[in-house]
Order: structure tokens, then C-alpha cells, then sequence
């Protein structure tokens, strides 16, 4: 069997997808289980891949999770970007909102807060300041931090109880920032 060099782009974006693939899979066993009862061993099989391929990105549960965060950070950040790219003013801060639901309520984390409430809790108060900061920036300055800290506040009680109403929690948060829709 013919195998591309070490470091050659094949060889690299295959090592990147066993990443990637590792990083989702802990998604879906943090919902079943909880950070407490991960098991390295059943994130590696639900990314089909190798405990050695596992360990050869993640030394340790607590590197796996610090990564986690990260690549969840990532991935609002990057996903806030693509829904906001071309936009202008009222649009763009429209579709950030647009996104933060989408988001929210497509994301498997939410169950961890049934499971670990007080880790849930404790990751929240990590990142909203940061969400708060990114939803700051598409707000005009007057009034934007209160605006943004109040919407995200908004986001946060819809991650804790979960609700089936999409129109109605795009509603809050247009009405948190203020956007008359």
C-alpha cells in the first residue's frame, strides 16, 4: 500500500479529521455521561478511532476537555462569522441572533445541564463573558454592553430550560438589543 510522506498535505489533513472527529465524538459522550464519568475510551469508539490515536492528540481527560472548550469557542465564533459575513448593521446583528438560536437549540451540550448542573453552570460563567464581548462588537456603543450581557442572559435561561418556541426566544433576544423586527 502506498502511503503519503509524513507532513505531506494528505498525511496532515488526515491527522486533523481524527482531531476534529475526536473533538465532536466528545460532544456526544459528554451529553450521555457527563465531564465527570467521560471515558476516554468510549469517546475514542465514538469517533471510530484507536485509544493510541486518541492519546497521540490528548495525554489525559483534562487535556481532551480543555480542548473541548476551545473547539466549542471555535466553533460559535466561526459559525457567528459565516452567519455575519456581507451584512451590515441590523442584518448583521439580526443574524447573530439568528445563529445563537440555531445554534443553541442544534447543540447536544444542553443535556449536560440535567446531568452535571453545577459543571454546566461553572462553564457558563467561563464563557459568557466571551459571548458577551462577540455580541458587543455588532452592537452600537450606547447602551451595547448592557445589551449584549442582557441578551446573552437571555441565551443562558434558554440553554437551562431548554424550550421548543425558536420564534419565541429569536423574539427576546431581538428584544434584548433592542432590534424591531
Amino acid at each position: 500500500m502506498n502511503r503519503p510522506p509524513l507532513g505531506s498535505p494528505a498525511v496532515v489533513e488526515d491527522e486533523s479529521s481524527s482531531r476534529q472527529r475526536i473533538l465532536r465524538a466528545t460532544a456526544e459522550v459528554l451529553a450521555r455521561s457527563g465531564r465527570s464519568k467521560l471515558s476516554l475510551s468510549e469517546v475514542a469508539a465514538q469517533a471510530g478511532v484507536s485509544r493510541p490515536t486518541l492519546y497521540r492528540w490528548f495525554a489525559s481527560k483534562g487535556e481532551l476537555l480543555d480542548a473541548f472548550g476551545t473547539f466549542e469557542r471555535d466553533m460559535f465564533e466561526e459559525g457567528v462569522s459565516r452567519a455575519t459575513a456581507g451584512l451590515r448593521g441590523n442584518d448583521r446583528l439580526d443574524a447573530a441572533l439568528r445563529f445563537i438560536v440555531a445554534y443553541q437549540q442544534s447543540y447536544s451540550g444542553v443535556r449536560v445541564v440535567d446531568i452535571e448542573p453545577e459543571v454546566a453552570i461553572a462553564q457558563l460563567s467561563r464563557v459568557m463573558p466571551l459571548m458577551r464581548a462577540r455580541l458587543e462588537r455588532l452592537l452600537p456603543r450606547a447602551n451595547g454592553g448592557v445589551k449584549a450581557a442582557t441578551a446573552i442572559r437571555v441565551a443562558v435561561a434558554h440553554y437551562i430550560v431548554r424550550s421548543d418556541d425558536t420564534d419565541q426566544f429569536l423574539a427576546q433576544l431581538r428584544h434584548a438589543v433592542g432590534l424591531k423586527q
